[in-house]
């Protein structure tokens, strides 16, 4: 995080993992939607009801938070005593990771390999599960690589995970991008042991409106709830109200998304989708591509971007796997597409 914030700017930027920022224009918000205060002890009730709906559950079901990151922070902090066992995937997000580390959790990994496309193998999940276990932490569509794992293979390490009474969180941040139409698809259900977080940040370019949310049993949501007494008192209620304003152009800004990425997937095909110096796996969904180096490491690449080409990506030992790096999809076409034609360049020499 500290990276993204200060270190990864660029001309020509493919470090960010989200959708380029969209204006309040494009949200149709008016003067009169900026509202300081309102009803928000524990929540602006219209926006919990308004995400309930979404996914087709009751609202008692639903904890606002400040953004995905913060939404798995508490999510986290609600379940985990230090000591407690905890698996989570490797590669993650590093906040997710650093985050049970401050909660002083006893931390195994599980391996998402690229050679089986980083999938999510639920056998390997059931071999780590113990009698000690309290959480297993995932992330679908998978950061850094943007896999999607099916909601049966969630539910079947769910099943395990439930037989040592332990809980399944599972970030879906970016599974948004797929919402086309109808009930929103998740696999979160109201009476199972799977915890979903997720945000308008990623996938709708609405980082500034930190509008993330829960999904969890009622009794849980309600601990949750309670737990935010700690740490923020109540949410901003003017990004509150403007992220349901959001929650109703959801469509228009999906296809804002879908307009910029596309394209860029298939710049990114074109010019690196072979590229020698690469191993990889390319998907079609998600804003994330996590090639490996056939030689050097993320950080000797990202040096030579910056120093030279006056591009960014995000070297892959945030993700715990150094030879590694990260490529956004999400940003203005334009400026993507210059930025991997200056990737490629980069990569036509040994690092």
């Amino acid at each position: 995080m500290h990276f993204a914030k200060l270190h990864s700017a660029a001309t020509y930027n493919l470090a960010t993992s989200g959708v380029a920022d969209c204006s309040l224009a494009d949200i149709g918000a008016k003067f009169e939607d900026f509202a300081l205060h309102g009803p928000n002890p524990y929540g602006y009730p219209a926006l919990d009801e308004a995400i309930a709906a979404r996914f087709g559950i009751g609202p008692e079901h639903v904890v606002t938070a400040a953004g995905a990151s913060f939404a798995n922070h508490q999510a986290m902090a609600t379940l985990v005593e230090p000591g407690d066992e905890v698996i989570i995937e490797s590669p993650t997000y590093e906040l997710m990771a650093e985050a049970l580390g401050y909660l002083q959790a006893d931390v195994k990994r599980v391996a998402r390999r690229l050679e089986e496309g980083f999938a999510l193998d639920p056998g390997r999940v059931k071999d780590q599960i113990t009698l000690r276990t309290r959480l297993i932490v995932l992330t679908n569509f998978h950061n850094p690589s943007s896999r999607f794992d099916p909601d049966p293979v969630i539910a079947e390490i769910a099943a395990a995970a439930e037989e040592v009474g332990a809980f399944v969180l599972v970030d879906e941040v970016y599974r948004e991008l797929v919402a086309d139409r109808g009930a929103v698809a998740t696999s979160f259900r109201p009476d199972g042991n799977i915890i979903v977080t997720s945000s308008l940040t990623k996938a709708y370019g609405l980082s500034g409106l930190r509008c993330g949310w829960i999904l969890a049993p009622a009794a849980l949501a309600e601990r949750m709830r309670r737990l935010d007494d700690l740490y923020a008192a109540r949410g901003p209620f003017l990004t509150q109200k403007l992220g349901l304003i959001a929650l109703g152009r959801l469509d228009p800004l999906r296809a804002r998304a879908h307009a910029m990425i596309t394209p860029n997937r298939a710049a990114y095909r074109a010019m690196l989708g072979n590229h020698p110096a690469l191993e990889q796996v390319i998907f079609d969904q998600g804003t994330t591509i996590f090639p490996r180096l056939r030689q050097g490491d993320g950080d000797a690449l990202l040096a030579r971007l910056q120093g030279k080409f006056e591009t960014s990506v995000v070297p892959g030992r945030f993700f715990g796997l150094p030879r590694h790096f990260r490529v956004g999809l999400a940003g203005v076409p334009a400026m993507t597409a210059e930025g991997l034609e200056r990737l490629a360049e980069a990569l036509s020499t040994p690092l």
